[in-house]
């Protein structure tokens, strides 16, 4: 799929987004206005398959918190259903698992941080430099650097 912007051709370009770049994509946070910047540009999405489960968590935990109203819920579950139709999902399998202990053992990360980054790994064949990972956590964003990626930090 090829867009035009300007009179001249633009390919969309793939990244690794974390969850915590997806959800502001889905309902209006701080870091909202950039997400849909980020995601103009790199508009194909590559996320480890626990990320629907962790959206759903944060979601969820906004509208009990009374974030979001009952309608605002449903827009965001439904933004959130149709960003999933379109993103691709690196599946839990071995070589996560065991990247994602690697991981564990050389970078400040909790658990599921170390899922995204080793489901990150995987997606890019361990070949990181020039690849693009998007979130909103220091701790994977820094560690995503030291191994390689480029990070686009949300803040």
């Amino acid at each position: 799929m090829k867009t035009k912007s300007g009179g001249k051709t633009r390919v969309p370009m793939t990244a690794f987004w974390d969850t915590s770049a997806l959800v502001p994509l889905c309902c209006f946070q701080v870091q909202s206005a950039q997400a849909r910047q980020t995601a103009r540009t790199y508009s194909r999405q590559v996320v480890w398959w626990g990320t629907v489960i962790e959206a759903v968590s944060s979601l969820n935990r906004l509208t009990r918190d009374g974030i979001l109203n009952s309608k605002d819920s449903r827009q965001a579950f439904a933004r959130l259903d149709y960003l999933r139709s379109r993103w691709n999902e690196v599946q839990p399998t071995e070589e996560v698992r065991d990247r994602a202990e690697r991981l564990l053992r050389v970078h400040k990360l909790r658990a599921v941080d170390a899922l995204q980054l080793a489901a990150a790994l995987v997606w890019c064949g361990d070949h990181p430099r020039g690849r693009a990972l998007i979130g909103a956590d220091g701790n994977l964003s820094e560690a995503a650097a030291a191994e390689g990626f480029t990070t686009i930090q949300l803040l």
